[in-house]
């Protein structure tokens, strides 16, 4: 009989029953003498050869099938991310691949289930730190620094189902504004009123819109460069990640020549002029946030440039300025406007002016447009060189006031620095 088989009389190894010698739990040895006991050494050899007239065989294990695992879903990933950042603090660290990263799009790549509003909440409230120190959304970050992210309760998102009609309506609405598109950038005259991302009570945005255009790969387009809500004209999406991190550069290394038009009260005593402070967010009395002049050396003051040129006037009474912004701080041309006496039409922020009265005919709307745009090709090829139409209040206005909006601009060989 085979060594190690079951049978009667054989409870298998180890067993024992009849005939098993009770010591060792094993039967007696093939070609052992009755009566006469053997050391272990040769019980062990006299088990390891064959009985007489048998060939002993020698079976490999059976290979188990291989069971890939199941790719986690989107909604897993989420919760899985979700609830490691409820159960406490965390400090990550930064990267080489997220060196020179502004905080919020760092916690944006990090932690893409975070909305725009829940990432400035909380580095409002310096809750988040950069090595022990409170930080700004925009200031950038280095290799090798520690960023404790703070517990955070997210609630679950219901996965909505998509809706054809929908998606399809929204391609054709950004095809409609679309300025340039190549393989790698998109430009978009986005329109007055749309914001470019989510917020508190904002559902409908760019960023958001962009989802329709998620390529086969997975790769969803991709904001370089952000305007206000009211502020109409070019806006920049890059289509891939090599063409993010190149446009995010040039952006960084103020590559990117922008020009904007504004209508202010007023008209500047310097028909051409350079606007250089210090800008710093403050809280105002119902919690909205603006920006306001600070002195060099205060809390979260960082420093602003902005050129700017008269074009054309109306009886004293109005001024249509074209700005150039060198640097690109939040509300920058809206702050340098009313910092100079000349706030701009439409602005519920900034405009300061007591009892000074609407012309007739002219929309309170912020009369902002991103009218131009010029920065080099992410591959090389060239330059991009996109210009804005008026928006339907501000066209409404031009008209009103006789300005001829030809397509030139004075300062665009202005001094970057």
């Amino acid at each position: 009989m085979k060594t190690g088989g079951k049978g009667p009389g054989n409870k298998g190894a180890g067993g024992k029953g009849p005939g098993s010698s009770g010591r060792g739990g094993k039967p007696p040895s093939a070609g052992a003498p009755r009566g006469k006991r053997l050391s272990h050494d040769a019980r062990r050899r006299a088990a390891a050869r064959p009985a007489a007239g048998e060939e002993r065989v020698q079976r490999s294990p059976r290979p188990r099938p291989v069971e890939e695992a199941p790719k986690p879903t989107r909604a897993q990933v989420k919760a899985e991310t979700s609830e490691v950042l409820s159960t406490g603090v965390q400090q990550l660290v930064v990267t080489p691949d997220e060196n020179e990263m502004r905080i919020d799009r760092f916690l944006e790549a990090r932690f893409p289930q975070l909305s725009f509003s829940h990432i400035q909440r909380i580095v409002r409230k310096g809750e988040l730190r950069v090595n022990g120190k409170r930080a700004d959304s925009k200031d950038r970050l280095e290799e090798g620094q520690t960023v404790r992210i703070p517990p955070l309760k997210l609630e679950p998102q219901e996965q909505r189902p998509r809706s054809l009609k929908a998606d399809t309506d929204t391609v054709e609405f950004l095809r409609s504004i679309t300025l340039y598109e190549d393989d790698d950038v998109i430009v978009l005259n986005k329109p007055a009123g749309l914001a470019v991302q989510g917020g508190s009570g904002t559902t409908r945005h760019v960023d958001q819109m962009l989802e329709v255009l998620t390529d086969k790969s997975g790769q969803k387009p991709r904001l370089v460069h952000r305007l206000d809500k009211d502020t109409a004209g070019c806006l920049v999406i890059a289509k891939s990640r090599f063409a993010a991190a190149t446009l995010a550069k040039t952006f960084r290394s103020r590559s990117a020549r922008k020009v904007y038009w504004a209508l202010v009260a007023g008209v500047p005593r310097v028909r051409q002029g350079r606007i250089s402070t210090y800008l710093a967010r403050e809280e105002a009395y119902d919690g909205d946030q603006r920006m306001a002049v600070a002195k060099h050396g205060e809390d979260g003051a960082m420093h602003a440039v902005t050129y700017y040129a008269v074009v054309e006037t109306a009886a004293q009474k109005l001024g249509w300025l074209s700005l150039k912004p060198v640097t690109g701080r939040t509300h920058q041309l809206r702050a340098h406007a009313a910092h100079i006496g000349h706030p701009i039409i439409g602005d519920p922020k900034y405009f300061n002016i007591q009892n000074w009265e609407l012309p007739g005919g002219i929309q309170n709307k912020l009369h902002l447009l991103a009218r131009r745009i010029v920065l080099p090709h992410p591959r090389g090829k060239g330059t991009i060189d996109v210009s804005a139409p008026l928006p339907p209040h501000m066209r409404q206005s031009w008209n009103l006031l006789g300005f001829d909006d030809a397509p030139y601009d004075p300062i665009v060989e202005a001094p970057d620095e």
